[in-house]
């Protein structure tokens, strides 16, 4: 096809699908890297007028445009020829996919969509996000904790804390698969303070999921204990329980299918993780905080120019810290993940490690022992795990 042609039929595609039916256009696979790795485009409704929001994603950075129709074109017509190698566009009755070789070939492929595929456009400007507690659905735990109004609002100076918590039920829901559904499930939260999470948990996997579980909360501060308690007693939660001790030296469980730790300070996380990899917990869910134990340590002559810096040599040992952990639990058998758990604007304490259990633990992982030989450090969860 010659490109005279090619661009011919691209400009007839483009106007067939622009227009009251267009349900979306994703355009993906970038040729250049320097450039946004996607291109998205829906069709909203703005002050009344239709137009077409092009939302790029470069990084992990989202930029939202609005375009009028023949600008829209423009933009497609181009990032089709010279950027995207594919292009998916998704109509009311049908969809064609638009392929672009390596040496500029463009095939067309369309074809009408089957019954029930019918895709109806959502004009809206601002999409609403869909969260696992939604707004206006009454959850006790969350009115007592100030999260939400008696009539199911969420109150506007706790909205980071509703959107921490549904964000945090989004990383259980993707380890559901996991956990057995044919006996009880036994949960231990080390440092659950307030407990928002802990009750956002029972809540989610008991109430609305209808899983057998046994969750057990553990902080050091009585007053907070006694508070949970009360609440856990007046909404009924049989199968929750509140205790007061420190993580090191708990030994109340034999076995545990789900080890969470949030925001326990400093080498109170590594116990933790220590003792999930001990009972073999299948799911470790662990935002760490205050890692200073790596900083106090850390000694490399070709990094000194940056560790002189106190705020940098700071945030480069929380980084290692919790690089190190993850390696170590590969090491133990689990996959790991270091997922951002919230916004970077709310906390700098924003890295959750999610580590699910695999395989069986393999030997010494040489390049780790090498990375900790050349930082001169030697991390708790690594001291609990040689001297085992």
């Amino acid at each position: 096809m010659d490109d005279g042609r090619q661009s011919k039929e691209l400009k007839q595609l483009l106007d067939e699908s622009i227009g009251g039916q267009l349900y979306q256009i994703v355009l993906s696979n970038s040729r250049r890297k320097e450039e946004a790795s996607r291109l998205k485009i829906r069709p909203v409704l703005v002050k009344g007028s239709l137009c077409y929001q092009a939302s790029r994603y470069t990084g992990t950075k989202v930029f939202h445009e609005n375009l009028e129709e023949q600008a829209l074109k423009e933009l497609l017509l181009t990032s089709i020829q010279d950027t995207f190698r594919q292009t998916e566009i998704i109509c009311r009755e049908w969809r064609a996919v638009v392929l672009v070789s390596k040496k500029g070939k463009v095939t067309i492929q369309k074809k009408k969509q089957q019954n029930g595929e019918a895709a109806t456009p959502d004009l809206s400007h601002n999409k609403v996000k869909r969260y696992i507690l939604p707004e206006g659905e009454v959850v006790p735990f969350l009115v007592d904790l100030g999260v939400q109004t008696k009539d199911g609002r969420i109150v506007r100076a706790k909205y980071d804390k509703y959107r921490q918590i549904n964000r945090y039920l989004e990383f259980i829901e993707d380890i559901l698969p996991i956990l057995p559904k044919e006996r009880t499930v036994h949960i231990i939260d080390f440092g659950c303070g307030k407990s928002y999470l802990t009750f956002a948990l029972y809540y989610y996997l008991k109430v609305l999921k209808n899983y057998d579980i046994s969750v057990t909360g553990l902080d050091l501060k009585e007053d907070v204990i006694a508070h949970c308690n009360r609440l856990r007693t007046e909404y009924g939660y049989q199968n929750l329980n509140f205790l007061q001790g420190d993580i090191a030296s708990y030994e109340g469980k034999d076995s545990v299918d789900m080890v969470v730790t949030l925001h326990a300070c400093d080498t109170a996380t590594d116990y933790a993780l220590y003792k999930a990899i001990k009972w073999h917990a299948k799911v470790i869910l662990s935002v760490p905080c205050c890692q200073h134990e790596i900083n106090g340590q850390i000694q490399n002559e070709t990094l000194q120019p940056l560790l002189k810096y106190g705020l940098l040599r700071e945030r480069m040992s929380a980084l290692m810290t919790d690089g190190i952990r993850a390696e170590l639990l590969e090491q133990m058998g689990y996959e790991a993940q270091l997922l951002e758990f919230i916004d970077m604007e709310h906390t700098p304490k924003n890295i959750l490690i999610r580590a699910v259990l695999k395989r069986a633990p393999s030997a010494r992982n040489t390049e780790v022992q090498k990375l900790l030989q050349a930082l001169h450090v030697e991390p708790t969860l690594e001291k609990l795990l040689h001297e085992e």
